[in-house]
């Protein structure tokens, strides 16, 4: 686990477009996993000021 998190930030050689891919593809899937993850996080967030507003003006 520490190899990954001492990798992250470094550039990397990248030989063929084989491994091009793979690492492309890594990165979009970390990118996906962030907004899955976020996204939620964030409409939970918009949504609960919402419901006070509401109560609010009636």
């Amino acid at each position: 686990m520490t190899e990954l998190f001492s990798a992250i930030g470094h550039v990397k050689s990248i030989y063929t477009l084989v491994d091009f891919y793979q690492y492309i593809k890594t990165v979009e899937y970390l990118i996906c996993i962030a907004f899955f993850v976020g996204f939620p996080m964030f409409y939970r967030y918009m949504m609960s000021g919402k419901s006070s507003t509401q109560e609010a003006t009636h």
